[in-house]
């Protein structure tokens, strides 16, 4: 009998490339999703609409962070041997406009989720590990590089803060009630399943537009921000190995190398036979009101305890996604030379 996941924000980035991973391993994956008017299960199609994937099952459930009931009723019904928190109000710019939601679902909802996990563990004496989805954004204006697992913390951010709290939550349930709780801080992690509002994927998918004739400029905020960039999906592996260690702790996740935004901007143009300096313009709207200059962890934890290398650069990383924007740019084309209308996508909230 194979093992069972529950993952909140299955439907996300990091969501799907950990469900395939799952499934690939036997896994009979459980997923929450929110109640909304429009589908928003594209990066999970794949896997639903085909749910024996390689011997494994993906079955989804409504549900919310924020509703305690809700997640103690899933708890009951799925049962799970292990339990994946990646559900967040995940964008650190718009956290700025909406700090309460933010904490509510970050914070709150991990420890919602935690009490949740705790409950029953003790009602139905099974034993379940459970993974926190920490961020290297908790570091903040950092106060020293790189960033290790004892680097103190200094949130520059709602989002941050709420990070930090759920982070937090997970280190007091495991020392205070045995909880198998371990926290991966991951650094930036993107892929060609990244919101197109984060700034990878807007530059990646501006690249695709703009190499198709569809849009002629992208507008982004501080160029010179430094980030830990990493593939998602070498990034979800590492999930899954802290929860099968018999000790549970706290690793970062990073590539151990940091580049700024115009470098990874640089680069993406670059694939695609582009002059970043003629499309690329400043734009203060998409400035933070307290931003986080640079971001690099350092690996050597869990690349020494438990094995783990990243197995994609930055440069890889940056020709995948523009590939595949470059793809869905070509399609956008043919509809609109076929006379359809075409939705913005200037992209937004960098």
């Amino acid at each position: 009998m194979g093992k069972k996941a529950l993952i909140t924000g299955v439907t996300g980035q990091d969501g799907s490339y950990l469900a395939e991973f799952l499934i690939a391993k036997g896994y009979e994956v459980h997923g929450i999703i929110r109640r909304a008017s429009s589908f928003n299960t594209q990066r999970i199609d794949h896997i639903y609409l085909d749910p024996h994937v390689k011997g494994g099952t993906l079955k989804l459930h409504y549900g919310d962070l924020c509703d305690a009931n809700v997640l103690a009723k899933l708890m009951r019904e799925v049962n799970p041997d292990e339990v994946y928190n990646l559900g967040a109000q995940s964008h650190v710019r718009v956290s700025f406009d909406m700090p309460v939601y933010t904490a509510e679902t970050v914070a709150m909802g991990a420890l919602k989720l935690l009490e949740a996990v705790r409950d029953h563990q003790q009602q139905s004496g099974r034993k379940v590990r459970y993974y926190q989805a920490s961020s290297s954004e908790q570091y903040g204006k950092v106060v020293e590089t790189p960033q290790t697992e004892t680097t103190p913390f200094y949130p520059r951010s709602p989002y941050a803060c709420a990070k930090m709290m759920a982070h937090w939550a997970t280190v007091n349930y495991r020392e205070s009630y045995g909880l198998h709780a371990s926290c991966g801080i991951l650094f930036n992690h993107e892929s060609p399943r990244r919101g197109e509002t984060f700034v990878t994927r807007k530059i990646t998918r501006a690249v695709g537009r703009i190499k198709m004739g569809l849009q002629d400029k992208v507008f982004l905020g501080n160029l010179d921000s430094k980030r830990d960039w990493g593939f998602a999906g070498d990034y979800v592996k590492m999930m899954w190995m802290m929860l099968q260690q018999e000790t549970p702790d706290d690793y970062v996740i990073a590539t151990g190398r940091t580049i700024t935004v115009r470098e990874f901007a640089e680069m993406a143009f670059r694939h695609a036979g582009l002059d970043f300096k003629r499309h690329v313009e400043f734009d203060p709207r998409y400035l933070r009101p307290a931003e986080v200059d640079l971001l690099l962890g350092d690996p050597a934890k869990a690349r020494k305890k438990l094995g783990w290398v990243p197995t994609t650069t930055v440069e890889q990383l940056a020709a995948m996604m523009v590939e595949h924007d470059l793809e869905l740019a070509r399609r956008e084309k043919t509809l609109r030379d076929a006379g359809h209308k075409l939705p913005d996508s200037a992209g937004h909230d960098q």
